[in-house]
């Protein structure tokens, strides 16, 4: 069997679904909590801080603590739920290879994961299946670095650049773009040279997302395409729909429902894209889980992405994805000082714009670049929905930036 095959068997549930436990308590986790009610179930999530945001919603009780990479910790949280899933990537596959060896049930499975955590091993899969992506090559240490010359495709390597490490890189962090062979070596020396991946840099005229779910029986429901627009490398906001030709977002649909056939996702899959002033299309990075493209879903669709992933672990139909409105941002609330702060005053503000939710995710403390929230604004047009954006922007972060 390939990969793929054993990825497109899921684990067997012989019983009803009523309790899933979430490896990771951040505010994915939170909002995963927030749906499940709706669908009459339950979480118990793994995470080391009690004062992570999940936690205030399920509560102590519904806590197993430990670190989200811990196996032994995962092996007690399987003891009070029918299945776990997933709120982050940080974990550590062999050792939960053995706990699904037992009988325990992963969604998505871990087969499906194993090709994406590593990000080197993510773009020779998504070359395999036939997706675009850009031209790569991996280094393995500084005299490597020095000497490379060609990508993997076997073209001769071009600067600039993007730099990345291979695991646990987020929020911009673990990537840089590099100009040049001696900010390439500069980047390496920081890093310690830890595993990482050179990818040729992508002369994008938008960043783009698709946000899709795969259900247990192969059904897929594939969100509005949207548009993320980055500042410092952190998404500060994300458009629905993406202001792009119909042409465009069919073939950004027809990646998202290729890679989860192949992979034989269950649950919501995160892909991030790059498109070109031509209309060329590529795949920039997939995250196995809900994604932060897809927090305008909680109030601009019909089904929040949320909801959705635990329909598809819990072997539930899938809910419909359209937009409920015109259009819809979302930004997110990013730190922008260190400082403790409810910011109740701004969250006052942002909430009083037409239109907008906020959603406050109860950290208790702000570095600049840290996700606080966020808050989602409709209309009825994509000139009222900059207007709403700039409003709201100005509201948390000031004018100059």
């Amino acid at each position: 069997m390939t990969l793929v095959e054993v990825a497109a068997a899921a684990e067997p549930i012989q019983r009803p679904v009523r309790t899933i436990g979430v490896i990771g308590g951040g505010q994915l986790a939170w909002m995963m909590a927030e749906a499940a009610p709706k669908l009459g179930l339950s979480l118990v999530v793994q995470t080391p801080k009690l004062d992570d945001p999940a936690v205030a919603r399920v509560g102590s009780a519904a806590v197993v603590q430990g670190a989200v990479g811990d196996a032994a910790v995962t092996r007690q949280l399987l003891d009070r739920v029918d299945l776990v899933t997933f709120e982050n990537e940080f974990v550590d596959l062999a050792a939960l290879g053995e706990l699904a060896r037992s009988g325990a049930c992963f969604r998505p499975s871990l087969k499906s994961l194993e090709p994406l955590l590593d990000k080197y091993d993510q773009r020779c899969f998504l070359q395999q299946i036939g997706l675009p992506v850009p031209a790569f090559a991996a280094i393995a240490d500084r005299a490597q670095a020095m000497q490379i010359d060609r990508w993997e495709n076997g073209q001769p390597l071009t600067f600039p650049a993007v730099l990345k490490t291979r695991r646990h890189g987020y929020d911009g962090q673990g990537t840089r773009v590099v100009a040049d062979r001696a900010a390439l070596l500069a980047v390496g020396d920081q890093w310690q040279w830890q595993p990482l991946i050179l990818e040729a840099f992508v002369p994008f005229e938008r960043e783009l997302a698709a946000v899709a779910a795969r259900s247990a029986t192969g059904e897929v429901a594939i969100y509005p395409i949207v548009e993320t627009q980055q500042v410092n490398q952190v998404c500060r906001r994300v458009i629905a729909p993406a202001p792009i030709p119909p042409t465009v977002a069919t073939h950004c649909q027809e990646i998202a429902h290729r890679l989860l056939s192949q992979i034989g996702a269950i649950g919501i899959f995160g892909i991030e894209l790059f498109v070109t002033a031509e209309g060329q299309v590529s795949v920039n990075e997939v995250a196995p889980r809900t994604h932060n493209s897809g927090h305008f879903s909680i109030d601009a669709c019909h089904t929040s992405q949320f909801e959705q992933h635990l329909r598809a672990v819990a072997g539930l139909p899938l809910g419909p994805v359209g937009l409920h409105c015109a259009c819809a941002a979302m930004v997110n609330l990013l730190g922008f000082e260190v400082a403790t702060s409810d910011y109740q005053e701004q969250r006052d503000r942002l909430a009083a714009v037409p239109h907008s939710r906020v959603h406050w995710y109860g950290k208790t403390s702000a570095t600049p670049g840290r996700k606080l929230g966020h808050v989602t604004v409709l209309a009825d047009s994509l000139a009222e929905l900059q207007r709403a954006i700039d409003r709201l922007e100005s509201i948390w972060y000031g004018s100059d930036d």
